[in-house]
């Protein structure tokens, strides 16, 4: 299978060049800034494509790796080329379905959506660490075993999940990656009130983030959680409640609030109804 790549970006650099190492044949990239399809050829010992049509007719499966939004007018352009027929399409958007290549059947196409569940931030270091990530996969029925069976031997978990399921799929991983990026941004903010300068802050919070995220890692949300909210220690609580701006109080409650439903689970026996009574008082003020 020749594997061409339509756009040009961070994520189209990590899947070409983790796919050549891989002894899959990369055909080469197109890109609307040439400079960096080039750049993406040159880094994955591949070809440049001046033309869209020319990749087409070289590649078997072509990856779309352009921002979501632009993702549909390519395939617009894509199915309109006779070249298309027989031609395996995929994007790897965590939100859009398959269903962003419209009328694929009946040019004789085979849409996918394959997303890495990792987060590429380096366009030329990220491919060393992409091996760690969980693949999911969605599309028409004829290669789904081809692509699964494929990830599966890279050593990857793959996941085959319904259209249907693409955001709220999507929503998960926003809550593990960006908005723990959130929240730590948050910590930060607070450490700099305290008198920490940010990179101080930074080191300080670091090393308890990096430990929670292993020990969740290891043995679950539920062994993993500690803190008050665990405890049911209501009174400390209160006191951090009483140190926030409003912003920063509401965010502290709704997750006090999912954390109850962990620790319930962690500690049946104990009684929440108390913290439970607090936290909904502070979100109906």
């Amino acid at each position: 299978m020749r594997i061409g790549f339509i756009g040009a970006g961070k994520v189209g650099f990590t899947l070409g060049r983790y796919f050549s190492e891989r002894n899959m044949y990369v055909s080469g990239y197109f890109s609307r800034n040439p400079e960096s399809a080039k750049e993406a050829a040159r880094f994955t010992a591949s070809s440049y494509y001046g033309d869209i049509k020319d990749l087409v007719a070289n590649s078997d499966i072509i990856f779309i790796t352009v921002p979501d939004g632009v993702i549909g007018t390519i395939w617009e352009q894509l199915k309109s080329l006779s070249e298309i027929g027989n031609k395996i399409i995929c994007h790897c958007s965590g939100a859009l379905s398959s269903a962003v290549f419209s009328e694929s059947n009946q040019v004789g196409a085979f849409g996918y959506s394959i997303h890495p569940m990792y987060a590429v931030n380096d366009k030329l270091t990220s491919y060393q660490e992409i091996s760690k990530a969980f693949f999911t996969i969605e599309g028409d029925k004829k290669y789904l075993g081809y692509f699964k069976e494929l990830f599966e031997s890279w050593g990857h978990d793959v996941q085959i999940i319904d259209a249907k399921c693409k955001i709220k799929y999507h929503s998960a991983a926003v809550f593990a990656s960006n908005y723990v990026v959130a929240l730590m941004a948050v910590a930060q903010k607070l450490l700099v009130e305290c008198g920490f300068d940010e990179k101080l802050a930074k080191r300080a919070l670091s090393p308890i983030a990096i430990n929670n995220v292993g020990n969740i890692a290891k043995v679950g949300v539920v062994d993993a959680l500690t803190g008050p909210v665990e405890r049911c220690d209501t009174e400390t609580i209160k006191k951090h409640l009483g140190e926030l701006d409003d912003d920063m109080k509401l965010t502290y409650t709704v997750l006090a609030k999912q954390l109850i439903e962990v620790a319930e689970k962690k500690n049946p026996e104990r009684d929440y109804s108390e913290l439970v009574k607090l936290l909904d008082t502070q979100l109906s003020d």
